[in-house]
Parts: C-alpha cells; sequence; structure tokens
C-alpha cells in the first residue's frame, strides 16, 4: 500500500479519529502540490496547523499523523525543597494544639495552599486522619504457637479436621428509638443513633477451614460450663472417627480444671491456642467480622430471643452456602514482618 493510499484510508475510516482525519487530509492536499493558503480555507483551519503537520509528516512520516506531540508537564508551583519540608513536617511534628495535621493547618504553617498540601501527601502516600490498631505479641512462645497454628491452616492433619474456636460474647439486643425510614432513589435508609436495650448474648462458634461451615450456638454466658457445652455440641456433630484440631485464644475459660477434665475423656479433642494479642491468626474472627457487619450491626431487636433467631437463621443461610477463609501466609512471612515491626518500634522509641 503506498503513502497516499495509507492517507486516503485514514481520511475514510470509519474509527479514524476526526483530528487524524484533519492531519491526513492536510497532507493529501500539500502532496497534491497545493499551497498552504488553499490548504488552511479547504480543511476550515488556520495556516500555522497546516505548517505544524506539514513539519511533522517530514520528521516523522504517517506516524507522526496518528499521535499527539508530548507536552510538557505543570511546572511545581512548590521546589523540591518545600515538598521536602512538608514531608518532614507531617511525619515528624504535630501541631500546638492536635495530634495530627490537617490540611489547613499545616498548609498556614508553611505559607501553601490547602490543595498543595494535598498533592503532596497524595504524592507520598501520607494520610495523617487515619491510624489503625497494631499490637505485638509478647507470647514467650510466640513463634512456636504461630508455626503451630499455621501449620494446621496449610497443611491440616489426615483424618482430621481442624476447627477455628472463640465466643463472640455480650452481643446487645438492641431497639432503635423511633422506625427507620428505607432507602430510596437519592437517599439512603435511616436510623436513628439512638437505641433501647434488651440484654445480650454470647455466639460461641467453631468455623470449618476445610468446609467454611460453622457450629454455632448462642448461650447467655460465657463461663467454662457453657464452654462444655459447646464441646459437646461439636463432639456431637462431627464423624466420630476424625481427631478434632481446635484453634482458640487464651480465654480462661478455655484451661479450667473442668475442661482439662473433659479433654482426657475425649482423646480426639487437640487444643492449639494462638499466641497473646494474636487474634487476627483465628479464622473465625473473619466469620464474626461478617456476621456483624450483614446482620447485627444494623439489625432492630426487641428482645434477645429476636437477636438469637436472627443468628440462628444466618448461621443456617450461611451454612447452605458456606464462604472458605483461606490461609495464604507461612510462618515464616508472618516472622519476618513481626520483626520489621519490632525493629520499626525500637528506632521510633
Amino acid at each position: 500500500m503506498t503513502e497516499i493510499e495509507r492517507l486516503k484510508k485514514l481520511v475514510k475510516g470509519k474509527n479514524t479519529a476526526q483530528k487524524v482525519v484533519l492531519r491526513a487530509s492536510i497532507i493529501l492536499r500539500y502532496k497534491e502540490g497545493k499551497n498552504k493558503v488553499t490548504i488552511a480555507k479547504e480543511v476550515s483551519t488556520s495556516r500555522p496547523t497546516v505548517d505544524l503537520w506539514i513539519r511533522r509528516y517530514k520528521e516523522e512520516g504517517i506516524i507522526g499523523l496518528l499521535k499527539d506531540a508530548s507536552r510538557p508537564g505543570r511546572k511545581p508551583k512548590i521546589d523540591q525543597e518545600k515538598e521536602n519540608k512538608i514531608v518532614e513536617a507531617t511525619l515528624h511534628t504535630k501541631p500546638r494544639a492536635a495530634t495530627h495535621w490537617s490540611t489547613r493547618t499545616l498548609a498556614a504553617e508553611h505559607g501553601v495552599s490547602k490543595m498543595t498540601i494535598q498533592r503532596v501527601w497524595k504524592k507520598y502516600n501520607l494520610r495523617p486522619h487515619l491510624v489503625k490498631k497494631f499490637k505485638i505479641s509478647n507470647d514467650p512462645k510466640f513463634v512456636e504457637k504461630v508455626t503451630d497454628v499455621v501449620g494446621l491452616y496449610l497443611n491440616p492433619p489426615d483424618k482430621a479436621l481442624v476447627f477455628c474456636v472463640d465466643e463472640k460474647s455480650q452481643i446487645q439486643a438492641l431497639d432503635r428509638t423511633q422506625p427507620s425510614l428505607p432507602m430510596k432513589k437519592g437517599r439512603a435508609g435511616t436510623m436513628t443513633h439512638d437505641y433501647k436495650r434488651h440484654g445480650t448474648t454470647s455466639l460461641f462458634a467453631a468455623l470449618n477451614t476445610l468446609e467454611g461451615k460453622v457450629i454455632g450456638e448462642c448461650y447467655s454466658k460465657h463461663t467454662h460450663k457453657e464452654f462444655i457445652s459447646f464441646l459437646n455440641l461439636i463432639d456431637k456433630q462431627t464423624p466420630k472417627d476424625k481427631d478434632l484440631h481446635l484453634i482458640m485464644d487464651n480465654y480462661g475459660t478455655h484451661k479450667t480444671e473442668s475442661v482439662k477434665r473433659w479433654l482426657e475423656k475425649h482423646p480426639r479433642f487437640n487444643f492449639h491456642f494462638i499466641p497473646t494479642s494474636s487474634s487476627w491468626l483465628n479464622m473465625v474472627e473473619r466469620f464474626f467480622g461478617v456476621i456483624t457487619d450483614k446482620r447485627i450491626r444494623r439489625g432492630v431487636f426487641r428482645s434477645v430471643k429476636e437477636l438469637e433467631t436472627a443468628i440462628r437463621d444466618f448461621l443456617q443461610a450461611h451454612n447452605e452456602k458456606p464462604k472458605i477463609f483461606k490461609w495464604t501466609k507461612d510462618a515464616e512471612t508472618i516472622m519476618a514482618n513481626v520483626m520489621k515491626c519490632k525493629e520499626a518500634l525500637v528506632a521510633v522509641h
């Protein structure tokens, strides 16, 4: 295909951008020997535009017609030294009467606009208004426990089931003081900020890490008696020929003498304790987050009975289509991250 044919194809192409059609039309007329003034009149553009695209064609050929010339970016309103000072102040200083900087307070401090502060924070991914909860476990057997629990997640034993067990205690049956308004187009649903308390319940849950199903029951208390009752429920609802490995926290009711005696009579049960201050290592916490978000937080319950019925209905629906929570990080990766956190704490303090 000749160059003239390629230019005509661009002009007649249905999917060709109009700016490219204009450029190709200019070059076609130029190749026909027409002068630049005539070309500008025929394609309804200016003489400088004709000069520009003829020059670009001579330098780059047809490829030059298909792309816009690169343009220099907007010149920064502050120099690098000023930008560094803003970053340094954000990271290592605080305003006189507050815990952290806002765009306005830091802008006033450095004599720039709040939009400038926003751009710098966005560039360096700084978010002073956010803070995440964080705590490093001081458990003397931290490495041993992490290795044990993560090993159960990633390489569960044969002919055994692994359960993550915990209690979501003191779930409140809350009734709103006024009826809520339903969601409609252009308006979110409403709910009053105040409420009436109608008592509490505690949800004992055991998450099957292989299937995602949850064995759950509500109790008015969460002492060792209720815990043993729940263990009996797990015993009843699991195959007798399977060993059971239960991952749980260090709550006192899990280690009482009554529980130890119960374990002696049920040798297929094996307890594995996560390190202290490491609830993130227990996957049943993921399930607690789901049920809180989807059923409890926005629910209206006029009695504990209503609350417990709602929880049981949610458990039944969940188990009909269980969600499997997969653990992905090995113990070595976790330990490496923990060491980085410890080093950071030492550096700060």
